[in-house]
């Protein structure tokens, strides 16, 4: 029998600070699946930290932020964010400002613009292929999901809600998008909706006022999909596509909507 003891990600007995020094977050059992979920470098959790930071409103356009104060909101090491800056770079959602730190860059109404062009023509061309290849067990999940938050906001308007059926949402959308089984496009499609959100995050986000058109408008295009509806489907996912748009260009909705 070996008698190395140096820590592995896949080793439950393995010691959690050993594991993390070596640039590996452990995360806990995936409940259902009966073992564990594989382990995320530092560098990735410190990327999907920041992630959320962008699209939740947390760093908004403008804003400069040190290396050391992203240490300090993620709680990871330096060296991880360093790890992450490239790629928030090259996707164009931090810069660096010499001597400085980095900054979250302003983007203007023409990017939004175009933005919504792009995200309508990859979810209408994903819609189709989403109706015949997403199970009908997951998406009768989502419409229980939906009619869960509508119920509970019905009773209170609770942030805490809205902020849970906001990340529902973007998950919703993303399945969609990777029904199409093209990673390039998905990672266009995310990098592109979390600019969308930094851009105009006071007028798409859900909150406990708004969230009950979002839920209506999702349910339509939902139960089509459920039963098979593809032309309804698609044409649900338009207007609420459009709808998105209408609001991120500083526009209004009919009263009816």
């Amino acid at each position: 029998m070996s008698n190395d003891q140096t820590a592995r990600p896949d080793d439950p007995t393995a010691d959690r600070a050993a594991v993390t020094a070596a640039g590996i977050v452990p995360v806990e059992p995936v409940r259902g699946f009966g073992r564990e979920a594989p382990a995320v470098p530092l560098r990735q959790a410190a990327y999907e930290k920041i992630e959320a930071y962008l699209n939740e409103g947390d760093l908004i356009p403008g804003q400069v932020v040190s290396q050391r104060e992203l240490v300090e909101r993620t709680g990871l090491t330096l060296g991880a964010i360093r790890e992450a800056i490239p790629r928030l770079e090259a996707e164009g959602l931090l810069q660096t400002l010499p001597k400085r730190g980095l900054i979250v860059p302003s983007l203007d109404v023409s990017f939004v613009r175009e933005a919504y062009q792009m995200r309508l023509m990859i979810e209408m061309t994903a819609c189709p292929i989403a109706v015949r290849s997403i199970p009908k067990q997951q998406v009768e999940r989502w419409i229980h999901e939906h009619e869960e938050a509508q119920q509970k906001l019905s009773v209170s308007a609770d942030p805490q809600v809205a902020i849970a059926f906001q990340r529902l949402d973007w998950a919703l959308h993303d399945a969609i998008v990777a029904a199409l089984g093209n990673r390039l496009i998905e990672n266009v499609y995310r990098v592109t909706a979390i600019k969308t959100r930094m851009a105009v995050q006071r007028h798409i986000k859900v909150t406990p006022s708004n969230a009950e058109r979002v839920i209506r408008e999702h349910l339509v295009f939902l139960t089509a999909m459920r039963d098979g509806r593809l032309e309804e489907a698609v044409e649900g996912l338009r207007t609420h596509v459009t709808n998105s748009q209408t609001l991120a260009l500083g526009g209004s909705l009919d009263a009816t909507r």
